[in-house]
């Protein structure tokens, strides 16, 4: 650390990984009106917080598989925190979501993306706010993998995106708000995900259905047959995890 340089704290860590994790890794520069954000409520320059981000980007395993590289000299720190969320998904989402809640002076609530998640009045229990909270996370989390674009389709339009799972929410719940277990995805291929109809292999190929192979419906043929055998559009981060993709395809996909 050179002289006169501030150490970086474990509360200023959480923040700058909760930015790390819904940002697209190309808009990982000091102009970016988040990183400035960021970088006034914790006091620190534009630059120093997106050389933070950086050095989170190299201890990325689906970046390091790739060979990707972020900055070379993470702190023994950045490692703890970020193995802290990889640890537990569910509690450091929500550690993180209020920590940045509070330093900018919001209700937790008003973090959400209640378009996508409202809540009712006269529910707005501790565990529902909870649940709301990580789901809108992991929704900004994928679409910012993706770069807010379906991996079937390449469409780009945020209100149709799902931020859909690979192995069910409810076969799975360790790996609920795990983003290697999230895929961007259309309303309408999201649904035919969820039913079987497609899948994706190991190889990130899209798989279509033999029911749907055989339809001579032109609109089938539009939106569905077209794909088949095509890669998906892979993430910029958190690749999907094979095992999960395993899973889909060996116990979901009605190939």
């Amino acid at each position: 650390m050179k002289k006169g340089q501030r150490l970086w704290t474990r509360d200023e860590l959480i923040l700058a990984l909760n930015l790390y994790y819904t940002t697209p890794f190309g808009r990982l520069h000091k102009g970016n009106p988040d990183i400035i954000n960021l970088s006034k409520l914790i006091n620190r320059t534009p630059s120093s917080v997106t050389y933070k981000l950086v050095n989170f980007a190299s201890l990325d395993p689906t970046l390091i598989k790739r060979g990707i590289k972020g900055a070379s000299n993470a702190s023994k720190l950045d490692k703890i925190v970020w193995d802290e969320f990889y640890g537990d998904w569910e509690k450091a989402i929500f550690e993180s979501e209020k920590m940045r809640a509070n330093l900018e002076g919001i209700s937790i609530k008003d973090i959400i993306e209640k378009k996508d998640f409202k809540l009712k009045k006269g529910i707005e229990k501790d565990v529902t706010v909870k649940q709301r909270v990580n789901q809108s996370f992991f929704r900004k989390m994928i679409l910012a993998s993706y770069n807010g674009t379906c991996c079937i389709t390449g469409m780009k339009i945020r209100e149709l995106l799902i931020a859909g799972h690979i192995k069910p929410w409810s076969v799975d719940s360790e790996n609920r708000l795990n983003p290697r277990n999230g895929i961007a995805i259309n309303s309408l291929h999201d649904k035919a995900f969820e039913v079987g109809l497609i899948s994706i292999d190991t190889n990130f190929k899209i798989k279509i259905a033999k029911k749907l192979l055989a339809s001579k419906d032109s609109k089938i043929e539009q939106y569905f047959k077209k794909y088949h055998d095509k890669e998906i559009i892979l993430p910029s981060k958190f690749l999907p995890d094979e095992q999960f993709l395993a899973y889909h395809f060996n116990e979901k996909f009605r190939g």
